[in-house]
């Protein structure tokens, strides 16, 4: 899988955090989502906030449409 990239965050002097990807707001995250979210973030940045906005892919999209049980 290719990494995520284009993310970034804003920490906000009301606690809250908003995510950004390529510069648009992807999320806004506030009270104790924002702290978990904070703490989450040292590893590695980019895939914790692609996970936290729910803008990444898994790979799997294109089989899973071609799979039988999915075809109408």
């Amino acid at each position: 899988m290719a990494e995520a990239q284009g993310f970034a965050y804003a920490q906000r002097a009301d606690g809250s955090v908003v995510i950004t990807h390529h510069g648009r707001a992807a999320g806004t995250l506030r009270g104790g989502r924002a702290a978990e979210f904070l703490a989450e973030v040292d590893g590695d940045p980019q895939l914790v906030m692609a996970r936290w906005t729910g803008n990444y892919r898994r790979g799997n999209e294109r089989a899973a449409r071609q799979h039988p049980r999915n075809r109408a």
